[in-house]
């Protein structure tokens, strides 16, 4: 593995050790075993290893589809919803870090294309699941990938976790998916 692999692998290994927060650029050169100018070598600044990190995220989230069941469009759009929450869940800091656009570079061409893969995949299974009553398939993907990220951010905030009625993850996602595959 090449230094700047290596570098992208340990800042991924860092961010899902000790949080956004960890990831530095000397963090990460030292976590490496590299010097710590390193990392300027190989990436303009922060942003653009951080992008690098959260292009990974995307990509990972893309590959998920391959889990999708082989089944009618709905259900496929549902294990779709699931699968993101879960990867929400499952890797808290890599989820926010592909979000924070104080940290990354969302016109990095690389993790524009594949955050962008990712929302046409989900706006395909949107629209091959139907039910949107003439709207258009990609503004209700935006508005149910919006209520997913939510509610997985709620969740992992400790919003929802913490309220008095306590829904589970999955209770909240089936109320979701309800409304909007009605």
């Amino acid at each position: 593995m090449g230094t700047r692999q290596r570098l992208i692998t340990t800042a991924a290994e860092l961010l899902a050790e000790e949080g956004v927060a960890a990831v530095t650029l000397r963090g990460i050169a030292k976590a490496a075993g590299v010097s710590h100018g390193a990392p300027l070598r190989h990436f303009s600044g922060r942003a653009e290893l951080l992008s690098a990190v959260a292009t990974e995220g995307f990509t990972e989230l893309l590959d998920r589809r391959t889990r999708l069941p082989d089944a009618g469009p709905r259900e496929r759009l549902t294990a779709a919803c699931h699968n993101y929450v879960d990867f929400a869940l499952g890797r808290p800091a890599m989820f926010e870090l592909m979000f924070r656009r104080d940290l990354i570079d969302p016109a990095e061409p690389a993790l524009a294309a594949a955050s962008s893969a990712v929302f046409d995949e989900f706006a395909a299974l949107v629209a091959a699941a139907g039910g949107h009553r003439g709207t258009d398939p990609r503004l209700v993907a935006a508005s149910l990938w919006a209520a997913l990220h939510g509610l997985a951010q709620l969740w992992l905030w400790g919003g929802l976790a913490g309220a008095s009625f306590a829904p589970s993850p999955e209770s909240a996602l089936a109320v979701t998916l309800d409304a909007y595959l009605d």
